[in-house]
C-alpha cells in the first residue's frame, strides 16, 4: 500500500494504484484517474462506474459478462468505453478493489 495524491487528496492506493477505502471515491478523483489512463470520461461511462460501485456494495462479484447483461451496455460497448481492460480499468476508475477475475 501506498500514498498517493488524486485530485489534490492524498489517498492510500494498492501497488497497482487501486483505492484502498472507495468511500473517499467522487468524481473528480474517477476523471483525474480516467486522465491518467487516456480516457475521457462521459455520462455512459459513469452509469458504468456507478454500477459497479453499486454491485461491490452489495458484495457481488464483477464480470464483463454481468455488465454486458446489466442493460447499461453490451461488451462491445463497455471494451469501447474502456479499452484494453475493461474490467481492470472500470474498477479502478470507480475507485473500487480491482476484481478478483482480473490478472
Amino acid at each position: 500500500m501506498s500514498v498517493k495524491t488524486i485530485a489534490g487528496l492524498e489517498l492510500n492506493v494498492s501497488d497497482e494504484g487501486y483505492l484502498e477505502d472507495m468511500t473517499q471515491w467522487n468524481e473528480e478523483i474517477a476523471n483525474e484517474i480516467a486522465n491518467e489512463i487516456g480516457i475521457e470520461l462521459t455520462p455512459k461511462h459513469f452509469e458504468v462506474l456507478n454500477f459497479l460501485r453499486k454491485k461491490t456494495e452489495a458484495k457481488e462479484p464483477l464480470t464483463i459478462r454481468g455488465v454486458g447483461k446489466s442493460g447499461i451496455v453490451n461488451i462491445k460497448e463497455l471494451y469501447a468505453l474502456f479499452p484494453k481492460g475493461p474490467l481492470k480499468f472500470s474498477s479502478k476508475i470507480a475507485g473500487i478493489p480491482k476484481p478478483t477475475s482480473c490478472i
